[in-house]
């Protein structure tokens, strides 16, 4: 015994032996390996490369905004988009000031020109902005010093150049209210970031030509040396708010509250991009415990024997571990370079916010970070060892003697399923839907959804058992039993070998499920939108100025003009602005609009019951977002900046908006106007009169003298250009939704292959007492179906729980808005019937590979 045994105790042929352990695992099963490789690579690819995009997007997004406020101390912005500009001289001339140079920024559009939208403005006072933003002064032509005080002149960056398709002396056309002003391109901004779109002009012809005189955006300052730059900020800011309050924010070039507006802006998309990109690692995570699981089952013999020649317990466990571990390794470095690639590609074609339009006007490059690498790398690594831990330690505690036997099998599945961790997972996933979310994100809500698929997957041998006990009771008090031999051997073996089910089941329930869940989520969500833009869309038609932007718009005048056409019976004018209710959140949008205050649901999407409005108050209604966001609730009050100053408004209700994720606020347009004395607006709803027709009406629109620059649009085109939007912001959920439905296709194909195969010597004994080959085939696509078909149901009642959570959890803390619940029968339907078809054929190609070699041959192990 000692000789046998020493092979085992010399650390070189414990190497060879391990060696050939794996190698000749690998060799013999190369697809079940694949598979896992496979699936922990994707996993790994999605994460890294969606981390990669996201951390490139962001970073060079901030650095752009950085480079616009060149290298200024401090900087005072309106919580209003403009402010008068007679605060320039008080902080121009305050102790500590050296230079202050006045910015007005403007998003101008680009007349006859639809996509791309507005076109970024800064203008400034070069002779100032000198000190503090060279970068921006633009560079003229050759004898031409002064364009860059020229009321004409325009300098663009070179990405603004390629998107007008303009040379330098070239003509632009940019929208001012409903007529045009065009702007000689004198020059271009040569330090412009890469992908930056943006031009310069001089200040005072910008508030002349886009009539904004006496208005800025900020004032940047650079402070006089020796000065300390948090101190003077924090008095500055204490004498701003003393002497007009509530209408200026004191800050820093990327302080932390300029980051945390750039985060806030795409956290919660990026980060449920991110863990919807790791659901098919950790569909991975599964189909690499099925594969272990699966392996430790056919190989117990072997693991027996070894261990009665002298390997040692912990020996043995490592080995089994080293087999997983090797799958994660090959799979986290697959994934690791094909995330970078993927990444690379992605950035190159679709930018860096893939399609949602958070990260418009920078151009990212990927870089490789290291320490993300190791995180997904280690990650990768982790999910195949936790799929291999229970496995490896049920083998290294198995009895030698007993393993050695025959038909020891289902002793191994019994002891890898407990009940009670199972529905510990499932109450705990269910106790942590109360919890609220952590720094804004639905961190509960991901960890419910991850202990609902471990619970329900711990779950499915007890299942498999009861469901399938059942069933064979069912059938053997039926007089078809005693002449479907077949039937019954198939239902004996699901019921008394249910541990080896559940196993088979785990990848498929794991895969199903989550298709399901996010299938029903996207569905749900754009069901959602399509209903709330029937019920925002009431009017006939809707006219705005055809170039987006701040600077277009409908005077009193034009207004009056479009009122008084034939066939018009009623026209609802609206105000867009942008308002700053906190400097570390991006700005809300402010709609003023005509609301029905006896009736406010005809005016809105209202969410619950709106209050009566107390005699003297001002109504808002805030949507779904801002109300989250800002923690007000109906019947409150809220502070808005208008017109230089606060005013306190009554919060009568909540509405629903998927619009704008940072959130808006609605107020009655008479309300606003009496305010703030303006009196444009930025679009109009018209409804038609009696025997009027869309068409006149468009006509008509277009023949007023400002009607070229109108947009004129049925509800039918702006919902279907709204939902075509939403499908392209949604492009990469569909695309993983995709993903996920082949790797569960690849599972179910490895994990009834490995089962198959498995059972030689059980199909060998089989033909021994009569069963013919065609019997045994038949019985595998019968138990491939019937495994599947219960794998199918039971993944649907998981995946509608996860829809639950996504719905009315994770949506609702991500993005602030809720949702009705739709289930998309048909895709359902498909991918159920792929699965089915998927099982049993590859129940029957490897049953056919399991019966070439002979009974003889397949029960000769057998002792």
């Amino acid at each position: 015994m000692r000789q046998l045994s020493a092979p085992a105790a010399n650390p070189a042929g414990t190497r060879l032996l391990s060696r050939w352990l794996l190698l000749g695992e690998w060799r013999f099963h190369p697809v079940r390996a694949f598979v896992a490789i496979l699936a922990i690579a994707i996993g790994v690819s999605l994460g890294f490369a969606i981390h990669l995009i996201n951390a490139a997007a962001f970073n060079e997004f901030s650095t752009a905004v950085k480079s616009l406020s060149g290298q200024a101390d401090v900087q005072v912005a309106g919580r209003e988009a403009l402010f008068d500009e007679a605060i320039y001289p008080w902080l121009a001339q305050r102790d500590g000031v050296a230079v202050a140079s006045p910015v007005l920024e403007l998003q101008a559009g680009v007349a006859g020109k639809k996509d791309g939208g507005p076109l970024h403005i800064l203008a400034l006072d070069v002779f100032r902005a000198g000190f503090i933003s060279p970068d921006l002064i633009g560079s003229p032509a050759d004898g031409q010093p002064f364009d860059t005080l020229a009321d004409d002149a325009l300098f663009l960056s070179p990405a603004a150049l390629r998107w007008l398709a303009v040379a330098e002396g070239g003509q632009v056309a940019l929208q001012s209210g409903t007529g045009t002003v065009s702007l000689r391109v004198a020059g271009s901004l040569q330090r412009a970031r890469a992908g930056q779109r943006i031009a310069v002009m001089d200040i005072g012809a910008a508030q002349w030509r886009f009539n904004k005189l006496g208005k800025l955006s900020r004032i940047d300052l650079k402070l006089r040396q020796g000065v300390n730059r948090d101190a003077f900020q924090t008095d500055l800011k204490r004498a701003l708010e003393a002497q007009y309050p509530g209408r200026f924010q004191v800050g820093q070039p990327n302080d932390e509250n300029q980051n945390s507006r750039n985060n806030n802006l795409s956290r919660a998309y990026r980060v449920n991009l991110t863990v919807l990109a790791l659901v098919a690692l950790f569909t991975g995570a599964f189909l690499v415990f099925s594969t272990q699981a699966l392996s430790v089952i056919r190989r117990r013999g072997q693991f027996a024997l070894l261990r009665v020649l002298g390997m040692e317990r912990g020996q043995l466990l490592r080995q089994i571990l080293l087999e997983g571990a090797s799958l994660g390794i090959v799979g986290a470095a697959l994934g690791i370079a094909g995330g970078y690639a993927m990444a690379a590609v992605a950035l190159r074609f679709f930018g860096g916010d893939l399609g949602a339009g958070y990260f418009a006007g920078v151009q990212p490059q990927v870089q490789f970070t290291p320490v993300a690498a190791f995180v997904y790398f280690a990650l990768g690594l982790g999910v195949a060892l936790l799929g291999c831990a229970a496995p490896a330690l049920e083998a290294a505690r198995a009895a030698p003697a007993i393993a050695l036997k025959s038909g020891s099998e289902e002793v191994v599945t019994t002891r890898l399923a407990k009940t009670w961790p199972a529905l510990a997972c499932l109450l705990l996933a269910g106790a942590l839907t109360f919890l609220p979310p952590v720094f804004e994100l639905p961190l509960f809500g991901y960890l419910s959804i991850a202990l609902l698929l471990i619970g329900a997957i711990a779950l499915m041998p007890q299942l498999a058992s009861v469901v399938f006990r059942l069933l064979q009771r069912a059938w053997l008090r039926t007089e078809t039993s005693l002449h479907a031999p077949v039937r019954s051997l198939t239902l004996a073996r699901l019921a008394n070998a249910s541990g080896q089910a559940g196993i088979a089941l785990g990848g498929v329930l794991s895969s199903f499920s989550l298709m399901v869940a996010m299938a029903i989520m996207v569905s749900s969500f754009r069901v959602s939108v399509d209903d709330w833009l029937l019920q925002i869309l009431p009017a006939d038609l809707y006219a705005r100025t055809a170039a987006s932007g701040g600077t277009a718009g409908l005077n009193p005048r034009e207004q009056a003009s479009i009122t008084a056409l034939p066939g018009v019976a009623r026209v609802d004018f609206q105000r867009v602005r942008s308002l700053s209710l906190a400097p570390d959140r991006p700005n809300v949008a402010l709609l003023a609009r005509p609301v029905n205050l006896q009736d406010p649901g005809k005016s809105m999407v209202l969410v619950g019951d709106t209050l009566p409005v107390p005699t003297g108050s001002r109504p808002v209604w805030l949507s779904e977002a801002a109300a989250d966001l800002y923690n007000v609730k109906p019947g409150q009050r809220i502070d808005l900046p208008l017109a230089g100053g606060l005013h306190q408004f009554y919060v009568a209700g909540i509405w629903r908006d998927y619009a704008r994720s940072s959130g808006a606020i609605q107020m009655p347009l008479d309300d606003y106007r009496a305010l703030t004395g303006d009196m444009d607006v930025s679009d109009a709803a018209l409804w038609l009169a009696k025997d009027a027709t869309g068409d006149e009406l468009q006509q008509r629109l277009k023949a007023l003298p400002f009607g070229a620059s109108l947009e004129v649009s049925n509800p039918s085109a702006i919902r279907a250009l709204s939902l075509q939007i939403f499908d392209r912001s949604f492009a990469v959920t569909y695309l993983l939704e995709a993903i996920a439905i082949v790797i569960g296709l690849f599972g179910v194909a490895a994990t009834f292959s490995a089962q198959t195969l498995a059972r030689a010597r059980e199909f060998g004994m089989l033909r021994h007492v009569g069963v013919t080959r065609g019997q045994i085939l038949s019985i595998l696509a019968l138990e491939g179906g019937a495994l599947t078909a219960l794998g199918i149901a039971t993944g649907f009642v998981l995946g509608l729980l996860i829809s639950f959570v996504l719905v009315f959890i994770v949506n609702p803390q991500s993005f602030h808005w809720t949702m009705q619940l739709h289930l998309p029968w048909p895709l359902i339907s498909t991918v159920a019937a792929a699965l089915l078809t998927a099982a049993a054929a590859t129940a029957l190609i490897a049953g056919r590979q399991a019966l070439s070699a002979g009974p003889i041959r397949a029960v000769r192990e057998d002792w």
